[in-house]
C-alpha cells in the first residue's frame, strides 16, 4: 500500500504543484477543495499515478468543519491509512485593504480558511491516525507515524498593512506549527511549516508588475519568483521520513527573501 497523503487545496496553484509531486513519488493523494472535480486535473494526476484509485477528490472547503469528517473518512475508507497531512489551502482577503478600513468580514474569512480550519483538521488528523495506528510503537527514533506539513508563507513574519488580516492568520499557523510539533512529539507525528516567498500563482497574478519590479530591484537574492515545483519539492523532502528527529522546523521557499540584509 503506498503512503497516503492529503492535501487540501491540491488543485491549483501550490496545492496542485505539490499534489504532483506527491502522486509522482509514489503517493496516493487525497484532496479537499471548494470546486467542482475540475475533469481535467484529475485526469492529469491520475495518469501520473498510473493508476485510477491513487487520487482522491472530495469537495469542500477547510473552514467548514463539518467537511473535515467527510474528507478523512473518504481517504480512510479508499486506502485505509493516512501518513500525511499539508494543510496548503489558503486565501487572501478579496480586497487589499488599509488597516484602517480592514473589515471583520474580510478578516473572519481569511482565519477561517487559513488557520481555524487547518487547526482544527490538524487536530482530527491526528486523533484518526493515533485511533487507527494504536498498537504502532514506532517513536522519534524511527520512522514517523505520520506527518504534518503546514504551508504558511512569508507573511509570517512580513508586514504588508494592506492585508493585515492574511499577515495574522500565517503568523498564527507559524504558531500552530509549534504547538502541534510539541504536542505530537511524544506520539510519533513530525510536523513542519513550509514558508514560501513570491509564488507565481493566480493569487498572486494582480500584482505581477510589483514583484517584478521588486525583483528588479535586488530584494531577493535568487532574484525570480517562485515556482508551486520549487514549494512542492520541499513537502516531499519534509513528507519523506528522512528528518524523523526533526519537528517544529520551518522550511523557507523564499529565493533567501528572509535573510535580514544591509
Amino acid at each position: 500500500m503506498p503512503p497516503v497523503a492529503l492535501v487540501t487545496g491540491g488543485s491549483r496553484g501550490i496545492g496542485l504543484g505539490i499534489s504532483r509531486r506527491l502522486v509522482q513519488g509514489g503517493c496516493a493523494v487525497a484532496i479537499l477543495a471548494t470546486r467542482p472535480e475540475p475533469v481535467e486535473v484529475m485526469a492529469e494526476l491520475r495518469d501520473l499515478a498510473g493508476a485510477e484509485d491513487r487520487v482522491l477528490y472530495v469537495q469542500g472547503s477547510v473552514a467548514d468543519l463539518a467537511c473535515h469528517r467527510r474528507y478523512l473518512d473518504a481517504a480512510g475508507s479508499q486506502w485505509g491509512r493516512m501518513d500525511l497531512l499539508v494543510n496548503n489551502a489558503g486565501v487572501s482577503p478579496a480586497i487589499r485593504a488599509d488597516l484602517l478600513e480592514a473589515t471583520p468580514e474580510s478578516f473572519d474569512r481569511v482565519l477561517g480558511v487559513n488557520l481555524r480550519g487547518p487547526y482544527f483538521l490538524t487536530q482530527a488528523f491526528a486523533q484518526a491516525v493515533l485511533a487507527a495506528r494504536s498498537d504502532v510503537k514506532e517513536t522519534l527514533t524511527d520512522k514517523p507515524l505520520a506527518t504534518i506539513v503546514n504551508v504558511s508563507s512569508i507573511s509570517a513574519t512580513t508586514v504588508s498593512v494592506n492585508r493585515g488580516d492574511y499577515c495574522l492568520s500565517k503568523a498564527g499557523v507559524a504558531m500552530a506549527t509549534q504547538l502541534w510539533a510539541v504536542r505530537l512529539a511524544a506520539e510519533g507525528i513530525v510536523v513542519y511549516e513550509v514558508r514560501p516567498g513570491i509564488v507565481a500563482t493566480d493569487m498572486t497574478a494582480a500584482v505581477t508588475a510589483k514583484y517584478d519590479q521588486f525583483f528588479a530591484s535586488g530584494h531577493v537574492p535568487i532574484a525570480r519568483w517562485g515556482r508551486p515545483v520549487d514549494v512542492a519539492g520541499a513537502v516531499a523532502l519534509l513528507a519523506s521520513g528522512q528528518t524523523p528527529y526533526s519537528t517544529g522546523e520551518v522550511f523557507h521557499v523564499d529565493g533567501g527573501l528572509h535573510i535580514p540584509v544591509l
